[in-house]
């Protein structure tokens, strides 16, 4: 996987060392010199430029990369615009980091769809989101375990449990299952409602929607949700 990361603060720059560890190649910049000499040897590539310039962004390899991510955090001016800049350009997929929630009602504005908050999320949760299908939330138990949300890979869908074989094919534990459902409100509308099943029996048939609440080692993991090889 290929990823370009604006903004080489503390999120932006363990984000970007976290993603090269794991075997892909990240692209960070930063307007400060400083912070691009701090983690040339931890990235796979740093840049020093200005990244609201839109003819030196333009020069990037945006079309070869398969996520960028704003992640300044300092000058929020430059986030809007440096996001404004790379949606404009239809970068295949953009995350950006809002700051408070009136920056993040501007994000939106601009159809933004993935935000950041690295105040509440860590780099950690955010590398493993990237670098497995289907992840939606994580929580790291130690740097080879963790619980982790996700969807039910296609293959899977309309399989039991049973079937399935979580422990004994994969080494890994399902925990629970999560049910998204329609909930009529006053005046009709409706809002989307997460129901937690509890303790899943060996019958349960997974469907689409389904989200899976699984334990066990990285690896496992990985393998399971199939990890995004080039």
């Amino acid at each position: 996987m290929k990823y370009i990361i604006f903004g080489l603060g503390n999120f932006g720059a363990s984000l970007a060392q976290k993603l090269t560890e794991q075997g892909n190649e990240v692209i960070g910049i930063d307007l400060k010199m400083a912070k691009v000499d701090a983690h040339k040897e931890k990235i796979s590539h740093t840049i020093c430029m200005d990244a609201t310039d839109e003819f030196t962004v333009s020069g990037l390899p945006l079309s070869d990369t398969d996520v960028v991510i704003v992640a300044i955090g300092e000058d929020q001016g430059a986030n809007v615009m440096v996001t404004a800049l790379l949606k404009n350009l239809e970068v295949k997929r953009l995350i950006s980091r809002a700051i408070n929630p009136l920056h993040e009602k501007v994000l939106h504005a601009l159809g933004v769809d993935e935000i950041v908050h690295p105040e509440e999320e860590t780099a950690e949760r955010w590398a493993k989101k990237l670098c497995i299908n289907n992840v939606i939330d994580s929580f790291e138990l130690d740097p080879d375990y963790s619980i982790i949300e996700a969807m039910v890979p296609a293959k899977y869908i309309g399989k039991s449990i049973r079937e399935i074989g979580f422990r004994k094919n994969h080494n890994i534990l399902a925990l629970t299952v999560i049910k998204n459902q329609e909930q009529k409100k006053i005046f009709g509308k409706f809002k989307n409602v997460s129901k937690i099943l509890g303790v899943i029996s060996g019958d349960y048939v997974m469907i689409e929607s389904d989200i899976l609440v699984l334990y066990g080692s990285n690896k496992d993991l990985q393998l399971f949700l199939k990890k995004k090889f080039e």
